[in-house]
């Protein structure tokens, strides 16, 4: 399947998204292939702290249950602090994506640096705005890599919960 036909999904709540991510995985999905992106909780009141062990994720601080939870079933766990975002999550294959964005400074006019990722994924700059706008209000996107099929079968599973929104 080309990258290009992954499905993306946005969800407005870590457990929307974390029920898709099991939901995924109960019928056959291989976590190396879903990508989790998503804004930590984080306040001067209540720090969160992040560190990767191998290709899992630990944290601790008052949202540990959420980012030791689901985080740590994906693939290459990493936060990264991006301008107009903050501090965002994420893990699976779009984060070598973007660190490639990140290190080659292919950035895009008018998107964040994940913007300019998904549109090298060949994402419509805008549905690639819809998609920040997600990040921004602290909603999580989810996409789910694999075969023609797989992507189907993805999008058929997470439509029927109700709570996922796709383009």
């Amino acid at each position: 399947m080309n990258e290009n036909d992954a499905p993306v999904f946005i969800f407005k709540t870590h457990k929307e998204a974390e029920e898709a991510i099991r939901l995924l995985m109960l019928s056959g999905f291989d976590p190396k292939e879903l990508s989790l992106i998503g804004k930590g909780y984080h306040s001067e009141q209540h720090p969160v702290g992040f560190y990767s062990t191998g290709d899992r994720i630990k944290s601790w601080g008052s949202a540990g249950a959420l980012w030791g939870g689901f985080w740590g079933l994906l693939f290459a766990p990493a936060v990264f602090f991006l301008p107009g975002l903050g501090l965002v999550a994420m893990a699976g294959p779009f984060v070598s994506l973007l660190v490639g964005v990140l290190e080659g400074a292919v950035l895009i006019g008018g998107v964040s640096a994940i913007g300019a990722a998904l549109i090298q994924l060949g994402v419509p700059k805008d549905q690639v705005v819809k998609y920040e706008n997600a990040l921004t209000v602290d909603s999580y996107v989810l996409m789910v890599h694999g075969t023609a099929t797989e992507a189907h079968k993805a999008r058929m599973l997470l439509l029927e919960m109700d709570t996922a929104e796709t383009i």
